[in-house]
């Protein structure tokens, strides 16, 4: 394997940052030199496809959730757990679930929310903590997706020798993320509309599917026009499983699958996102988020915090959330945190919810002997899916954390950014990826959307109603393969899907 510095300049950071870009908030144990060797063997891709691969039922190794027949399939924690952790998880998911309030409140506990939020509760967003959904309607709401917005900016001075990074600011009025509730007495920032148009795709066999672009509007503007250049991004809520295991992935690991001038010649470019940890104060390589914008779960837990719901927290301590200098009314209202509180949530509110978010179990892989699911396996490996979803990875043997530590898992993602086409680009860019690169999302219990979630929408804006439009919608660098699931035979392409329901 080769070093991780010698990776990092291959990534094209400078030898500053590419000394700094560590796995700092892991306790890792190194690896041996025969461990090293064994994983290598463990992590070769399948050849043979009439059976299924060792321990491939077992998503998330020793960490594996038994499937339950309701919507809770996502809410249990790790399988491999301690009994007293158990408690510490129980008592995170209560904080997960709280119903905020405004301030000042009797309840001192649980005041502080917005003034202006997308949620009351992290629940309400990452509902049983899956995958949230666009409105279908005038009778649904917004709540579990909203627009990020940014301008144009300047870089830090620690971040402007980074290779590709592309600076942006808050929108000056706006803030990062547009806000659809807000507490009496305050405007809301906006309405999302959304409309579709339809496109049909003729498939191999006489088959066709129907695609649906959108077009997304920031209505009921709250608080005047926005800024000329202003960049506006659909984001939906993802599920939340895994977390900690994808954390756990050594950084070498992720670099080394990294191509950004496609040198093989394969057509797939990954490209590293590298991103400002404000809980480190350097640069870090990017794992969460849909641009892979955040480098830990708690860096994101508590940006989730902050912006979604309007509550100040140790990374992100402004009390009035995301109210800009522009919101003078907002910034100047009542906050959870004057005169009992410090934070309105403090270190031990978020490392509980943190820990419950690292520990949420990935459940068992079903049907995998089955000959269909087998076929649809051959096809996503020989079809070349799995260059940007890499099937399964080894996690850092750590010495704190052993739910996570030392676990083969089957994700099916490569953590890296990759140029997506036009049909999917937001345009706005977010640290090193382009406004057309996404992060490849994890595949693990994808099939368990519906039953979870009581939908069967995809990709970062939900467009896709099930998981071919998905694979549809797929451009740029995963053009060829999309043209292949077209043109294949359509038992092929059922084959296909049924793997993928499978994961």
């Amino acid at each position: 394997m080769r070093p991780l510095l010698y990776l990092m300049l291959l990534c094209g950071l400078g030898t500053a940052q590419a000394q700094t870009l560590q796995d700092v908030h892991l306790n890792v144990i190194p690896r041996t030199d025969a461990e090293i060797e064994r994983i290598n063997r463990v992590l070769q891709p399948a050849t043979d496809f009439s059976a299924p691969q060792r321990f491939e039922e077992l998503s998330a190794g020793a960490a594996t959730v038994r499937v339950t027949p309701d919507n809770n399939a996502f809410s249990l924690p790790s399988g491999n757990i301690s009994f007293e952790d158990e408690l510490e998880f129980k008592v995170g998911n209560g904080l997960f679930k709280k119903l905020w309030v405004s301030s000042p409140s009797s309840t001192l506990a649980s005041d502080g929310l917005g003034p202006l939020y997308n949620a009351r509760s992290c629940q309400r967003c990452h509902v049983k903590d899956g995958r949230g959904h666009p409105p279908e309607g005038r009778q649904d709401n917004a709540i579990s997706m909203f627009l990020r917005v940014s301008v144009p900016g300047t870089p830090s001075e620690a971040m402007a020798e980074i290779e590709g990074y592309i600076a942006t600011a808050p929108e000056p009025t706006y803030g990062e993320q547009l806000q659809d509730f807000s507490l009496a007495g305050h405007p809301a920032e906006y309405r999302l509309e959304i409309a579709y148009e339809e496109i049909e795709v003729p498939l191999s066999g006489g088959e066709v599917a129907f695609l649906r672009a959108p077009t997304y509007r920031a209505a009921d503007l709250g608080y005047g026009p926005l800024h000329p250049e202003a960049m506006l991004s659909p984001r939906v809520a993802p599920q939340m499983i895994g977390l900690g295991l994808l954390e756990a992935i050594p950084a070498a690991d992720i670099l080394a699958k990294a191509d950004p001038e496609d040198a093989d010649g394969d057509g797939i470019s990954g490209r590293a996102n590298i991103v400002w940890s404000v809980e480190f104060d350097q640069p870090m390589l990017g794992r969460f988020g849909l641009k892979a914008g955040a480098p830990t779960v708690r860096h994101q837990s508590a940006g989730a915090f902050a912006g979604d719901i309007g509550i100040s927290n140790p990374l992100f301590p402004e009390p009035w959330g995301e109210c800009t200098e522009a919101q003078a009314d907002c910034r100047a209202a009542p906050h959870g945190d004057q005169d009992v509180r410090g934070l309105e949530v403090d270190d031990i509110g978020l490392d509980l919810v943190t820990f419950y978010s690292r520990n949420l179990g990935v459940p068992a892989r079903r049907d995998v002997d089955d000959p269909q699911v087998l076929r649809g396996k051959e096809i996503f490996n020989t079809t070349g899916c799995i260059a940007c979803h890499t099937p399964s990875h080894v996690t850092h043997r750590l010495a704190d954390r052993p739910e996570q530590s030392f676990q083969l898992i089957w994700p099916y993602t490569d953590m890296l950014l990759h140029d997506m086409g036009p049909g999917l680009a937001d345009n706005r860019p977010e640290a090193r990826a382009t406004g057309r690169e996404w992060r490849t999302p994890p595949l693990w219990g994808i099939g368990l959307t519906e039953q979870v979630s009581g939908h069967t929408y995809f990709l970062h804006d939900g467009r896709a109603r099930s998981l071919l439009e998905a694979v549809l919608w797929h451009g740029g660098e995963a053009q060829s393969h999309r043209d292949a699931v077209i043109e294949m035979d359509p038992s092929d392409r059922a084959a296909l899907i049924r793997f993928l329901e499978s994961l």
